[in-house]
């Protein structure tokens, strides 16, 4: 009799083979990748995927209800607020696609926010820094979650925030229990959040970050919740609230000022879009860094990558290649295109992704990679996918960048502000400098892939800079190498590091280095060394995914969710 704990002996196990499907189905799991962490979830009404367990009930609790994709991510992301605030909450900023079934229409919505209007590069001039920090009031710009919200809400949604934000506010009072993940990186900013008086007094427990399963209230943030059910948008951007921000950010060395919020505001803006391999692949525009997803697709698209195979060095050589020229194309180019006018057409355009190709050689890695000439005569977030009975369809992705943002939480607001100012250049001739009222840099991009015109996949990669990274594997994984809706994200992820950054200062000419989860072969990381790559293995900082594809054959919907987070998807 066979031993349940190895194959059987004539079944040949090749983790990183695409035909794993040989694998015999009464041995372990019944799909091809033996390590994926759980199945794929399937329903056929509606479902969605979050980075949490409590948030994804929430949202699709509302769902059942009757309500709809909208409503759904808004609930699940007010949720997420509370018990993520590492990575998200109304201090952060909001991006999201949503795909209205009734017209068959794709939207995108820009509710990134700005910098102050009496900020700019001269201020750090006569402070003597030259270089944005990562923490405090310097690195604020205005929030513009809850406008995204109002927006989302006010076109597409059937409900109201007193019945999406009523989940979050009974645990933010009531309390709810730290998960695992979330617990290690409360735990990692804890020092940090000691240093304000009022991050202190709302995000930790006499000092320390919360334990995993110690049950845990928000009752500041809760009653915020509150005040924008009673007032909507305007109890952020025009009341109570901002008046909490504006006056502690004028006690505190901040830039801030009322005209800051009251003239926020959001954008819906177009989508833009490459076909790989007979898949519509669609991102935000500028000032987020969606576009190096679709730059570094169309790059990849001229090589048989099927052929040699996920984890062969020979396409991970391409891979990092690839990502090296988009990200110095996303160093010179990604800023506000309300600033500047940006070479989106020509930077997503075939003819330039057949130029950029012709540039990487095949056996060698660059070390020094200066961005293209596309015109001719570059965290911690959260992602949520949402998808309803209809099959209208959210892909929402928000976030405060680096864990807790600014670290800073204004007075009793009980939230802490992001610090996406950061991601400012501070050189004037950059097209990503810091000006008044002007947006950063971002690096969250929801995603959503359509075949035939009809949704396909709505999905997202959190993680800062690995945004594209990540989101480029699992396409390529699913189109590619046929992996499911699960198996795509479980698999083993490279990253590199070492491209120009989006504050215009240049890393070392070295070429980078290449980090790989455990999963990637030791033979295929010692030919990528022997390509000129360096090499190393690091725990973490591969960032986190939730996917939701929609089967047309079944009508099914087939969720997925990342073992690198304490999510889940779940549907009905």
């Amino acid at each position: 009799m066979t031993d349940e704990k190895t194959p059987p002996p004539d079944t040949e196990i090749l983790p990183c083979d695409p035909s794993l499907k040989r694998v015999l189905a009464e041995y372990d799991r019944p799909v091809g990748n033996l390590h994926k962490s759980r199945s794929v979830v399937m329903a056929p009404h509606g479902m969605v995927a979050t980075s949490h367990p409590l948030a994804t009930q929430v949202g699709l609790n509302v769902l059942q209800a009757g309500g709809n994709a909208v409503d759904s991510a808004i609930a699940a992301n007010a949720m997420l607020g509370l018990v993520e605030p590492m990575s998200c909450g109304i201090g952060g900023d909001l991006f999201a696609m949503y795909w209205e079934a009734s017209s068959e229409t794709l939207y995108g919505l820009n509710a990134s926010g700005r910098s102050p209007y009496e900020l700019n590069c001269s201020v750090f001039e006569r402070l003597d820094v030259n270089k944005i920090p990562m923490e405090g009031p310097l690195s604020w710009s205005v929030p513009g979650c809850v406008d995204g919200w109002a927006h989302l809400l006010e076109r597409f949604g059937t409900t109201d925030f007193a019945q999406l934000l009523q989940p979050a506010i009974s645990y933010g009072e009531g309390g709810f229990p730290v998960s695992e993940i979330i617990a290690q990186s409360w735990d990692a900013a804890a020092e940090d959040l000691r240093q304000w008086p009022d991050s202190n007094a709302t995000l930790l427990l006499d000092g320390r970050a919360p334990r995993v399963g110690e049950v845990i209230t928000n009752k500041q943030l809760a009653n915020s919740y509150r005040l924008i059910v009673a007032g909507g948008r305007d109890a952020f951007y025009c009341g109570s609230i901002a008046d909490q921000i504006v006056e502690f950010s004028k006690n505190n060395g901040g830039y801030f000022t009322q005209a800051d919020f009251r003239n926020h505001r959001s954008d819906w803006v177009q989508p833009i879009v490459t076909n790989y391999r007979g898949y519509d692949v669609w991102q935000l525009p500028p000032n987020g860094q969606g576009l190096a997803v679709l730059q570094m697709l169309n790059i990849l698209e001229g090589f048989d990558l099927a052929a040699m195979g996920r984890c062969s060095s020979e396409y991970l050589h391409l891979l990092v290649e690839a990502k090296k020229l988009a990200y110095a194309d996303r160093a010179k180019f990604y800023s506000d295109p309300n600033a500047h006018d940006l070479p989106i057409a020509e930077l997503v355009s075939k003819r330039y992704a057949e130029a950029q190709r012709k540039r990487i050689d095949p056996r060698c890695a660059a070390l020094q990679v200066s961005a293209g000439d596309p015109i001719t005569k570059h965290g911690d977030t959260v992602y949520l996918a949402t998808v309803d009975e209809q099959r209208n369809c959210c892909s929402l992705i928000q976030s405060n960048f680096v864990g807790f943002g600014s670290k800073v939480v204004p007075g009793d607001v009980g939230f802490p502000l992001q610090n996406r100012g950061a991601l400012f250049a501070l050189d004037p001739n950059h097209l990503n400098c810091l000006e008044p009222h002007k947006r950063p840099f971002h690096t969250i991009i929801p995603a959503m892939v359509t075949r035939d015109d009809k949704p396909w996949l709505v999905f997202g990669v959190m993680g800062g800079d690995m945004q594209p990274q990540g989101q480029v594997q699992v396409l390529v994984n699913l189109i590619d190498f046929g992996m499911d809706v699960q198996e795509a994200g479980d698999a083993a992820r490279i990253r590199h590091e070492g491209s120009q950054t989006p504050t215009g200062q240049p890393m070392a000419n070295d070429g980078g280095v290449v980090t790989a989860e455990s999963g990637i072969p030791d033979g295929a990381l010692v030919e990528l060394e022997e390509r000129g790559h360096r090499i190393a293995t690091s725990p973490g900082a591969y960032g986190g995914y939730q996917g939701i594809m929609i089967d047309r054959a079944t009508s099914l919907l087939h969720g997925g969710t990342d073992p690198r987070k304490d999510g889940s998807a779940a549907g009905y």
